[in-house]
Formats: structure tokens, C-alpha cells, sequence
């Protein structure tokens, strides 16, 4: 079959890393070494993939902005301290490895800091897989398009033979504010009937189903 995407960019978190749990538990546990109510589950895990500004503003509106910096070392604090148990989805490395030897460039497009993803690429051992990355703290905010402009200018791909694959609705609505098809995964943040609101080419529930898809349809 021909070949419909050169350009496949994936999210980081819920997407490849199973980190959603992880990210609500240090949301949590920040809040609670600053005496804040602690945030719905729902609303913590609807912050995942966004800019630093963005997330505190909808996980904690009640913080003043003076307090991010705060909050930002408590969350970081409790995060690092168990990201090293963090696990890709199974199937996710092989998955990556297959990707790469068939010849689609791949790359990232994360809400972590570039300090974060680097660590995070050297720990998972994926690193040398992906062409580029785009994080927040060098990018708008998703659903915001510069990560995936950035990403097809600096790899010469044209929007529509680029595919983004994701885990949460600021995924999918950067993917459409970019004019780039999307695919949304199920086993991550945000809840599926969400997902399928956005109009993803598919919504897959696990990492064998999304090789699948992959392999026939990418």
C-alpha cells in the first residue's frame, strides 16, 4: 500500500509514558504541601499535556500567580522522585523501533519542559528513534499549532502527510488548529467520548490495536 503519512508525531505523556496516575498523584500531593484543595481527579488529569501556565490555571484557579513558582517545585519534587518507576506502555518500544526502521521520520510533541522530555528519552531508552521534539517551555501552549508548524517546517513535511497521535483533547485540537490529521488513544488522560468529539481518524484502546492501525492504514 502507499504510504499516506511521512510525518508521525506523538505526545509524550499517557501517550507513550504510562504517567497520567503518576502526574495526578504529584498534583495532588503539591496541593497538599500548600494547603490547597485538592483538585477532582477528572480536572488534574484534563491539565496533562498543557503549558506550566495553563495546567495551574485550571488545576488550582484559586492560586495566585505569585505561588507558581511554589507549586511548580512541590509538583517537580514529588514527580521526580517516582518518575524513574514510570514504564512505556507495553509494546510502545517495539513499536517505536518498527516505526523508525520502516522509514517515517518521527518526532515529539510534549507538555513537558526540555529538560523533562530529554531525561525522559535517555531513561526510556527511545531517544535515537525521533528526528525532532517540541516542548512547552519552548512552544505556545496546546492546543496552540506552533509545535507541529515547528516540527513539519524543521522536517520539510507538508501538513497533510503528517499524523499526530495523542492521548488528550489538546492533542486533537492542535492537530485541527495545524490542518493535520489525528489519532487518538483511549488508555491515557482524557475520557473517550471527548476524544471522539474532536473527529480523530480513529480512537484505539490500546498500544497493539494502534500498531495495527498503523501498519495498515499510516
Amino acid at each position: 500500500m502507499a504510504r499516506v503519512f511521512d510525518l508521525l508525531v506523538f505526545d509524550w505523556d499517557g501517550t507513550l509514558l504510562d504517567s497520567a496516575g503518576a502526574i495526578v498523584t504529584a498534583i495532588h500531593a503539591a496541593c497538599d504541601d500548600l494547603g490547597l484543595p485538592l483538585p477532582a481527579e477528572e480536572r488534574a488529569r484534563h491539565v496533562i499535556g498543557l503549558g506550566l501556565r495553563d495546567a495551574l490555571r485550571y488545576a488550582v484557579p484559586d492560586l495566585p500567580e505569585e505561588r507558581y513558582p511554589q507549586m511548580v517545585d512541590r509538583y517537580r519534587h514529588h514527580y521526580l522522585s517516582h518518575d524513574h518507576e514510570l514504564l512505556l506502555f507495553a509494546g510502545v518500544a517495539e513499536l517505536i523501533a518498527e516505526l523508525a526502521d520502516s522509514g517515517f521520520l518521527l518526532a515529539v510533541a510534549t507538555g513537558k519542559s526540555r529538560l523533562g522530555l530529554e531525561r525522559a528519552l535517555r531513561t526510556s531508552g527511545l531517544g535515537g528513534h525521533f528526528h525532532a521534539s517540541r516542548c512547552a517551555d519552548e512552544c505556545f501552549s496546546k492546543p496552540h499549532p506552533q509545535m507541529l508548524v515547528e516540527l513539519m517546517d524543521e522536517l520539510s513535511v507538508a501538513p497533510e502527510r503528517t499524523l499526530m497521535i495523542g492521548d488528550t483533547t489538546h492533542d486533537l485540537q492542535m492537530a485541527r488548529n495545524a490542518g493535520v490529521a489525528s489519532l487518538a488513544v483511549a488508555y491515557g488522560a482524557h475520557p473517550a467520548a471527548a476524544l471522539d468529539a474532536l473527529a480523530p481518524l480513529a480512537r484505539l484502546q490500546e498500544v497493539a490495536e494502534m500498531a495495527a492501525w498503523l501498519r495498515t492504514h499510516a
